[in-house]
């Protein structure tokens, strides 16, 4: 008799050592050899570095740091870590046996015809007190998928709160550019308006002499308010982006101090981007995205199991006395522990739920490959936007020199009285153009830093 009840007993071992539904495998992702746009690959990248040692500038430094103790984005996604965490207890919990108990004093009393009710009587007293043990016996893996549900959805949470690291340290480096470039365009306006005031200022003088005409002072007024006009748009430009960046920073809105200008912030020399496979690890999006597919993968085994018996322990123990001081004492006890099998005969809703959770995993993985290209995607375009950028900037630089000696020559002409005023016009109104859009090609080769940066899963280590 032994014999068959050690086979039974190591029978029940191995089923319960067992979980029902697909083990998680590692799609195939499929990732080329090297980014589109970047001349040569290497193991080093852009990514592994620090985010304060990519540009040196210590204001934007202790704005980031700021922006990473305040910001209420990045607090929200810490408490949403905090509550996957305790779900993930719950889940847990399911593997211990749930006990409970429950009391009750009171009393009552059969009276019959004739016989007169006797409050004092003991008999119409009472109390009682039972214990209840349950735990059910994951045969199948139910629990245990849906603990590695709850855990994947965990570590789900935990890199989307270092995606939000990420954005949040690029956020801040792009709008802080963005406030030096404004900046400098309000310098150039600034600069660009005293030169066209004291052009209009001569030219009213040789107008009041008769060596100009009204035309040139005309010209010289559409100039003079052209570089006021934009004094105002950058004004205001600056403003909002002050505002951005204090939401950023988790304050209300005022001014933000300044570091380095524009043309002295400096990245690194060299922006290797890496290998592409080495996204898988780094980037929290990808990482999100497959601890998803695995809580998806559970899912499906929680919902196949359904469909088997599930047997669970139950056990009572209970007690009952008519005075509370002899509960547990006194001779009317009872306890029992059981058995309990409840198995599904016709429940067409599990076979559907299986399907829902199978259809759900394909989704996912659908997610999760889409997730991959877009991250390539992402770091191409940084690659491709920065290389550009620098060159157009190098071009725009000597176009501003040339532009710069042309505005020279136009006023030594001008004043000599060998080209009208309409020369020396066009060649200041071009050196301004010139001069905007250098400060904004230096602005936006600094933000493709920022998103490769950001594109290759940097910042969140």
């Amino acid at each position: 008799m032994k014999l068959p009840l050690v086979a039974g007993v190591l029978c029940l071992l191995w089923v319960a050592g067992c979980a029902v539904g697909p083990n998680y495998k590692t799609p195939d992702a499929r990732a080329p050899a090297a980014f589109r746009g970047e001349e040569s690959s290497t193991t080093n990248s852009l990514g592994d570095l620090p985010w304060w040692q990519l540009f040196q500038d210590p204001d934007l430094q202790a704005l980031i740091q700021t922006a990473l103790t305040n910001n209420y984005d990045l607090r929200v996604a810490v408490a949403r870590v905090e509550e996957s965490r305790a779900l993930l207890a719950q889940s847990r919990s399911q593997f211990y046996p749930q006990v409970s108990y429950q009391g009750a004093s009171g009393g009552s009393r059969n009276v019959f015809a004739g016989a007169p009710f006797d409050s004092g009587s003991p008999s119409a007293k009472g109390s009682y007190l039972a214990g209840s043990v349950s735990w059910e016996i994951d045969l199948w893996g139910r629990l245990r998928r849906l603990n590695e549900a709850a855990r994947a959805q965990y570590l789900a949470t935990e890199e989307a709160q270092r995606g939000v690291t990420i954005s949040l340290i690029s956020d801040v480096m792009t709008n802080y550019f963005a406030l030096r470039e404004a900046d400098l365009e309000l310098e150039i306006s600034q600069r660009t308006s005293g030169i066209a005031t004291d052009n209009l200022r001569l030219i009213n003088l040789r107008h009041d002499r008769g060596a100009a005409n009204g035309l040139d002072v005309y010209q010289a007024e559409q100039f003079l308010y052209t570089a006021t006009a934009q004094i105002a748009n950058v004004k205001r430009s600056i403003g909002q982006t002050e505002d951005a960046l204090s939401l950023l920073l988790g304050s209300a809105p005022e001014e933000v101090p300044r570091g380095k200008e524009l043309e002295q912030i400096a990245h690194p020399a060299t922006l290797p981007a890496g290998l592409p496979s080495s996204l898988l690890d780094r980037r929290p999006d990808i990482r999100q995205a497959e601890q998803n597919l695995i809580a998806a993968n559970a899912e499906i085994g929680a919902a196949r199991a359904l469909l088997f018996p599930q047997i669970s322990l139950t056990g009572f123990l209970g007690g009952q006395s008519q005075a509370l001081t002899s509960l547990l004492s006194g001779p009317a006890r009872v306890a029992s522990i059981a058995p309990s099998l409840l198995a599904p005969i016709f429940h067409a809703g599990l076979r559907a739920g299986v399907r829902l959770t199978e259809a759900q995993q394909r989704e996912s993985l659908l997610d999760y490959q889409q997730t991959i290209y877009g991250a390539l995607r992402e770091v191409s375009d940084a690659i491709v936007a920065h290389d550009r950028t620098h060159e157009q900037r190098a071009e725009e630089e000597k176009l501003v020199a040339a532009l710069t000696e042309s505005v020279r020559l136009s006023n030594l002409r001008y004043r000599g009285g060998l080209d009208s005023y309409l020369q020396v016009l066009d060649a200041e109104r071009n050196l301004f153009g010139g001069q905007l859009t250098l400060a904004q090609l230096r602005l936006e080769e600094l933000q493709a830093v920022a998103q490769l940066y950001r594109a290759l899963g940097g910042g969140w280590q």
